[in-house]
């Protein structure tokens, strides 16, 4: 499979759109990475009348979250099983405006809500590089699907690090842009502080057209910026002479594995030989090992609220019972996986009216003093880079580690700065470890995702991993 441009000049549209529909169900049975296989003879047919550009008859992936209008979206939960939008998110339009074509609706854990893809109503997304592990979540399928050679290009979204966190367990470039950047209309929402509109490619320069095509103000998402789109791709420059890059060491003295940590050290060796400035920065430990409760708490209580129409009644499969509330409860009940329930539990004791003061105000002033310290260091830099995570995928039946212990605290949550500040960020793949990739993860300042393609595309020439494609055994 090749990156974008190339796949377009290789063949005609309507056959490598059929190899990648017939590729995406051959590999089904081993990586259960799609929820809704999409039909394109309709966009197929009217793609004679849409101008030539970077994603003309590109087959393309959805997360199952992005709402697609006659198409069943189930955001991988039960109580969703029956929803099919009569509309599309914002970003169908202009994908399809720009030519590209669905072919699948992409697992994700349960409403986007976990980090492992895991929890999806289809069960588990298995690992392109080796079905024993995690793909990573929560927009492991579509992760997975880029990775495993079927498309170029899938959308994820990203509210902690559900784009950025699969990229690197996957082995493929996960972008979140700016805050803003891309309209969420139409996304089945998780934390709406947080969201983030994000993909995934095999290359940087893929990277960079996609954003031109999905960026731009959209009325209907009223967080949505004007800002002028600039043209990344034609901008796009490999060349780091003079870049100022920020090492996060907080992350580095987190992480155990000491092959992680070689593989980042050689990384940015290669980055200084091109001309980089780099410099190791702190920040403060407290606040880095109080990023994942604040997120909890915030996106927990934000989720209730933007759920609580997930009822059997006004929204959502609905189960049987006597009376409106039982109706109610059962759906619920029988509709959410364990793991949501749970958040929502949490989400709603920090919405009950005596608590959100000292709870979800709370996190949020966190948040705020998070955002101000990640600011004031990063003020003399371009780029903040860290390893993605801390290890290669973990194994899918893997429950060693402890959630709450300093290392992975700072170590495996680093990346919701990236939320927290609204700030761009992108992982890329450092290299691979024993047959498994890991990924470089690189933050730069507010509408700056310029110098996220260019670091990547940098790495790409570093590494030789542009491109890479997982054999699936």
């Amino acid at each position: 499979m090749a990156t974008m441009n190339e796949l377009r000049a290789s063949m005609p549209a309507r056959q490598r759109v059929e190899e990648a529909l017939n590729k995406a169900k051959a590999l089904q049975p081993l990586l259960n990475a799609v929820v809704t296989f999409v039909d394109p003879q309709s966009q197929l047919d009217q793609l004679a009348d849409k101008p030539e550009t970077s994603m003309h008859g590109v087959p393309v992936v959805l997360k199952d979250n992005v709402c697609t209008r006659g198409i069943r979206t189930t955001a991988s939960s039960k109580i969703l099983d029956n929803y099919v939008p009569f509309y599309n998110a914002h970003i169908v339009d202009k994908l399809q405006q720009a030519g590209a074509i669905v072919i699948a609706k992409a697992s994700m854990d349960e409403l986007a809500m976990g980090g492992t893809n895991l929890t999806a109503a289809s069960g588990p997304v298995y690992n392109p590089y080796d079905r024993s592990r995690m793909a990573g979540g929560s927009s492991g399928g579509s992760a997975a699907l880029v990775a495993a050679g079927v498309v170029p290009f899938a959308i994820g979204s990203d509210t902690g690090d559900s784009v950025r966190k699969p990229a690197s367990f996957c082995g493929v470039l996960g972008m979140k842009p700016t805050y803003g950047r891309i309209s969420r209309y139409g996304i089945i929402p998780y934390s709406s502080s947080l969201d983030h509109v994000g993909y995934f490619t095999r290359s940087a320069l893929d990277a960079a057209q996609a954003l031109k095509i999905l960026a731009g103000r959209d009325d209907r998402d009223m967080t949505s910026s004007d800002r002028e789109v600039p043209d990344y791709a034609a901008a796009l420059n490999s060349d780091l002479r003079g870049r100022r890059v920020a090492v996060l060491g907080n992350v580095m003295e987190a992480i155990d594995n000491p092959q992680v940590k070689a593989l980042f050290e050689q990384s940015v060796e290669a980055l200084k030989q091109r001309g980089a400035e780099v410099r190791v920065i702190y920040l403060n430990e407290d606040l880095m090992k109080a990023i994942l409760p604040a997120y909890y708490l915030i996106a927990n209580c934000e989720a209730t609220a933007n759920h609580s129409n997930l009822d059997g009644i006004r929204f959502g499969v609905q189960q049987p019972g006597d009376s409106m509330e039982e109706v109610m409860i059962r759906s619920r009940t029988e509709g959410f996986g364990s793991l949501i329930r749970k958040r929502f539990v949490i989400g709603s004791y920090g919405l009950f009216v005596e608590n959100q003061e000292k709870l979800f105000r709370q996190a949020q002033r966190v948040r705020r003093l998070i955002v101000e310290d990640v600011t004031r260091a990063m003020q003399d830099f371009d780029i903040l880079i860290a390893p993605a995570s801390g290890d290669v995928a973990p194994k899918l039946d893997d429950d060693s580690r402890d959630q709450l212990s300093d290392g992975v605290l700072i170590a495996e949550n680093h990346m919701i700065i990236g939320n927290f500040t609204g700030w761009p960020s992108c992982t890329v793949p450092m290299g691979m470890i024993d047959g498994l990739p890991v990924g470089l993860n690189m933050t730069s300042h507010a509408w700056d995702e310029q110098s996220l393609f260019d670091f990547a595309a940098a790495m790409e020439e570093i590494t030789g991993l542009r491109d890479a494609v997982a054999e699936v055994k």
